[in-house]
Parts: C-alpha cells; sequence; structure tokens
C-alpha cells in the first residue's frame, strides 16, 4: 500500500471515528432534554404540594369534621412526594388527583368553604399548577420518545446501549386519569 492508500484508510477511520461522536453528543443531548423535562415536572409537583397542607387548612376550618377526607389527602401528598421515577410518580400523582377531587367535593356541601376567598385563590392556584404540570408531561413525555426514538434508530441502535444509552419510560397518568388530566380542574363560584 502506497503513501496514498494510507491517506485514504486513515481518512475513512477519521471520518468513522466522527460520524461516532456526533451520534453520541446528539443522544447526549436528548437524554439531558428528558432529564431536564423531568425536572420541569418535579418543579410543577413540588409547587402542587406546597398547596395542599394550605388546602388542607382552609377546608379543616370550615369542615373540621370531615377528618378521613383530609387524611386521605395528606396521606396521599406524603405518598406522592416519596415516590420516585415516572411510572411510581404518575401512579401517585393520581391517587393524589383523586383525593383532592374529593376534597373539591366537599365544598358543595359547605357554602361558607365555597365562598371563602382563600379557598377559591387556592383552587386557581392548583389549576394554574395542573396546567403547567400537564404542559410539563407532555414535554417530558417528548423528549423520551424522541431519545427513544434515536436509540433504536441506525446506525445508532448498533452502539448506544454500549455507550450506557438505555430507553426512558415515559411519564403515564394511566387510561383512566388521562381524560381527567387533559382538562384542567374547573374553578365555580
Amino acid at each position: 500500500m502506497d503513501g496514498y492508500g494510507i491517506w485514504i484508510v486513515l481518512g475513512g477511520i477519521a471520518l468513522i471515528i466522527v460520524w461516532i461522536i456526533m451520534i453520541y453528543n446528539g443522544l447526549v443531548a436528548l437524554r439531558q432534554r428528558a432529564n431536564q423535562s423531568f425536572a420541569d415536572i418535579d418543579v410543577q409537583l413540588k409547587q402542587r404540594h406546597d398547596l395542599i397542607p394550605n388546602l388542607v387548612e382552609t377546608v379543616k376550618g370550615y369542615a373540621a369534621h370531615e377528618k378521613s377526607t383530609l387524611d386521605a389527602v395528606v396521606q396521599a401528598r406524603n405518598a406522592a412526594l416519596s415516590a420516585h421515577g415516572p411510572a411510581a410518580q404518575a401512579q401517585a400523582e393520581n391517587v393524589l388527583s383523586g383525593a383532592l377531587r374529593q376534597l373539591f367535593a366537599l365544598s358543595e356541601a359547605y357554602p361558607d368553604l365555597k365562598a371563602s376567598a382563600n379557598f377559591q385563590q387556592l383552587q386557581r392556584d392548583l389549576s394554574d399548577v395542573e396546567n403547567k404540570l400537564s404542559a410539563a408531561r407532555r414535554f417530558f413525555n417528548n423528549a423520551v420518545s424522541e431519545l427513544n426514538a434515536a436509540i433504536e434508530a441506525f446506525p445508532a441502535v448498533l452502539f448506544a446501549r454500549s455507550l450506557g444509552f438505555t430507553n426512558r419510560e415515559f411519564f403515564d397518568v394511566g387510561d383512566d386519569q388521562r381524560k381527567t388530566l387533559d382538562t384542567a380542574p374547573q374553578v365555580k363560584f
């Protein structure tokens, strides 16, 4: 092999290395986007969880004898706080959403509670957080979809797993909760 042939082989190897680096960097960018979007969900969930004690205290002032409903909300919040990973968090948040629906249903039986400015503001704040949370979930699931597709697409599929890239799980709220969570809670006066 002459000097010209060696340069062609070295150039081919260099192109392959650059190509692998580009694919790797693209996968890293997609992974970071998925991580960042999951962090956005965590921020919204923290805001949601921070509103709940105030909501419980407000309801307690008007409907203190509804202890079982209030306890269910507190227990669901604590379970949601301790859940880790998209699947566990989604399941815990579904339980919390159900408990919150029961809590808001109490306002129908207590006109003074329903008319409370504090309760109304907390409902609006929670509704706003729910809207942001829904958007964050969609953004995360889109980022995960793009990452998973890139990992499974040729040529990345040849070496993505060996470089530490694995498919991520979606933040799936479940079929029974999907309709409820896709629409923001109604605030009625």
